[in-house]
């Protein structure tokens, strides 16, 4: 599922999490490296098709781990 926004914001979840905005936000986490808690949540806004429950567990991976994270290993 791959979500805009009109900040310039960007949620692309298929399988593996990305998360960009622009030059400021820059998260990748491998698909096996997802935190049960947030593939849940992530899980939840695709069943629902919701760009805005998308947007929110997006902003909750960004304020744990940082606006630039690689999560592959």
């Amino acid at each position: 599922m791959k979500c805009e926004y009109n900040d310039g914001f960007k949620v692309n979840y298929s399988g593996p999490l990305q998360i960009t905005k622009g030059q400021e936000v820059n998260v990748f986490i491998k698909e096996e490296l997802i935190p049960g808690d947030i593939k849940n949540d992530l899980e939840m806004a695709l069943y629902k098709n919701s760009c805005s429950d998308m947007r929110s567990v997006a902003e909750t991976v960004t304020k744990t781990y940082g606006n630039r994270a690689c999560i592959h290993e």
